[in-house]
């Protein structure tokens, strides 16, 4: 029997905001079903009930109901914090079996890695890079799979993720760039945000009525890009004149080195994506 999103049992390892966006998305699918969801964390019972109380799903307190959640699961995700990734995913090895998927949130981690620390060559794995805006369902995740994932766990997968928005899968290599363009992409976009508030602010307008812009701004410019189709380098060409406003103020991010900086900080998330995982490593390795 196929697996999909309404009869295969899931199992969530770590309750934090992004498990629970991707239970959010389930369950507002059609064919969700909070009956097979069953969430785990180490010790925030108040955390777990108020899961079950928001999206209907279960949940285990005890050792051996947690062991016998997981054990029962086709795919277990773990979201774990980097610092407990070691400990947590060393508890799973010696209860998953090959026939479940394994799929991991956590930042850097490779693959390799996951199953150096498992002690499970072969164990099918995707590793996913989700970003915060999965929690209001217009999430960017970035997948990848170990060559043992089977199609049909793929797809199930993928299908899981795009309840909280897009999904692109890409080679595991490209994973920590994922994370440095959409992971950590909306923080870039809430810095600009500040700044364009407080710019407003300084001019005369009211806190309330410089958000309100902003935010208004935001939402159609990206809007714009997605129906449109066009190119933001073709839109923001468009709508720059000639010796107008808005060349006098691009000038002045130029100035500042504004396209530059946003490129490097890319480039710089990913890289600590890269030494997060390597620390991870690390650990794993001196125990």
């Amino acid at each position: 029997m196929s697996l999909t999103l309404s009869n295969a049992a899931f199992t969530f390892v770590g309750a934090g905001s992004m498990a629970e966006a991707i239970v959010r998305g389930l369950t507002s699918q059609k064919e969700g079903n909070p009956s097979r969801i069953t969430m785990l964390n180490r010790q925030d019972v108040s955390r777990l009930r108020a899961l079950q109380q928001s999206y209907g799903v279960s949940y285990a307190v005890e050792t051996s109901d947690k062991n016998q959640a997981i054990i029962d699961a086709d795919v277990v995700i773990v979201a774990f914090k980097p610092k407990d990734a070691v400990e947590g995913l060393k508890a799973l090895g010696p209860l998953l079996q090959r026939s479940q998927l394994l799929v991991s949130v956590i930042a850097g981690l490779s693959t390799s890695t996951i199953e150096d620390i498992l002690g499970a060559a072969g164990q099918p794995i995707a590793r996913t890079m989700p970003n915060t805006s999965s929690s209001i369902g217009l999430g960017a995740t970035g997948i990848s799979f170990t060559p043992s994932v089977t199609a049909n766990q793929q797809k199930l997968a993928i299908d899981m993720f795009a309840s909280t928005g897009i999904v692109s899968v890409v080679d595991e290599a490209k994973l920590d760039i994922v994370t440095g363009v959409s992971g950590s992409g909306p923080a870039y976009i809430y810095y600009m945000m500040e700044a364009m508030i407080e710019g407003g602010i300084r001019g005369g307008l009211t806190p309330e009525a410089a958000k309100q812009l902003t935010v208004q701004t935001v939402l159609g410019a990206a809007k714009m890009v997605e129906l449109t189709g066009e190119d933001p380098a073709d839109l923001r060409r468009k709508v720059t004149s000639p010796n107008g406003t808005t060349q006098a103020a691009l000038e002045m991010l130029d100035r500042h080195d504004f396209s530059t900086g946003v490129t490097k900080a890319v480039l710089r998330s990913a890289e600590r994506a890269g030494e997060l995982g390597q620390a991870i490593s690390a650990q794993a390795a001196n125990r």
